[in-house]
């Protein structure tokens, strides 16, 4: 494996298939290394977002450390095929997933019996059940995973009445389709408020998450499979080998242990002090622990 202070990457731009839309990512290559075959990791980013932002820098942070890593928009987002657009949709993009890994291991660079999976946010979600789908994924590495029950996500909601309203949102954006063919589109992160706490403006920031290729869109048609949802239903049929990096000040932390707690084997976790969610996308310090034990654990589960 090359040496992780070699930060010369290099990219090749690919696309792929899911359930039959074109699929666009970026795999990022060690520029050196003595490797036929590289062992590889598919990244996915959090919830309503493309491949330029946290996924990008964590498959960039993979291949600096001797990973070939693949960013990709998911179906309906960013430069990938598929309508409706802005689609959050937990299960179609476990399958998109599934498809990326299978992707790779039919490329004559890669080895297919040594691809890993990195998910941040919810991005980690979707990654533990498309593990669920699939053996060609033989490692999984979660970076401030958000994995809610459904009962979490109710709650978190608003109950019942605040679920209630999000599924009429949904319907009402559905029959607008069904009339129209076009999105009733909402933003997926909103404005700032003025007493948000600093480093809060990932989404905001040009010069962190606000990129040129991201629209800020979330379509209300994804409410019902959302709701629908239980990350922690692949607690228990999740076979791999599962690390975690995630902080108590950071999103969901109370979804970790009841997550540990189902799972069927060990899992190898380290808990960050007063690290934000936004901190584990772009920030160097944080960045930097949680690739370098990702990438310490891919070096132990994928040989």
């Amino acid at each position: 494996m090359s040496s992780p202070h070699n930060h010369e990457v290099t990219t090749e731009r690919v696309v792929f298939e899911s359930a039959g839309e074109t699929l666009v990512g970026t795999l990022y290559l060690p520029a050196s290394h003595s490797a036929d075959r590289l062992p590889a990791v598919v990244v996915a980013g959090a919830w309503g977002t493309v491949k330029e932002q946290m996924a990008t820098g964590y498959a960039r942070e993979m291949a600096v450390r001797g990973f070939a890593a693949l960013a990709f928009d998911f179906r309906s987002w960013g430069e990938s095929g598929g309508r409706p657009r802005s689609m959050e949709d937990p299960l179609a993009k476990a399958a998109d997933i599934v498809a990326a890994v299978a992707f790779l291991a039919g490329r004559d660079d890669i080895d297919p019996h040594a691809i890993g999976g990195l998910g941040v946010c919810a991005g980690s979600a979707y990654l533990a059940t498309a593990a669920t789908q699939t053996d060609l994924i033989k490692s999984v590495a979660l970076v401030a995973p958000a994995l809610p029950s459904r009962e979490t996500t109710e709650t978190t909601l608003g109950g019942q009445p605040g679920v209630d309203a999000l599924l009429a949102m949904a319907r009402d954006a559905e029959e607008q389709y069904a009339k129209t063919g076009e999105e009733l589109l909402v933003p997926a992160v909103e404005p700032l408020p003025d007493n948000a706490p600093a480093g809060a403006d990932y989404y905001s920031n040009p010069g962190r998450g606000m990129v040129p290729e991201w629209d800020n869109t979330f379509n209300p048609m994804s409410w019902p499979a959302w709701l629908d949802y239980d990350a922690q239903a692949a607690a228990a049929s999740l076979t791999q080998p599962l690390s975690i990096v995630h902080s108590a000040s950071a999103a969901s932390p109370e979804s970790i242990p009841e997550f540990v707690a189902k799972s069927t084997r060990p899992v190898e976790q380290l808990w960050l002090d007063d690290v934000t969610q936004f901190d584990f996308y772009d920030q160097p310090g944080p960045m930097k622990t949680a690739s370098d034990t990702a990438a310490h654990h891919f070096e132990q589960t994928l040989r």
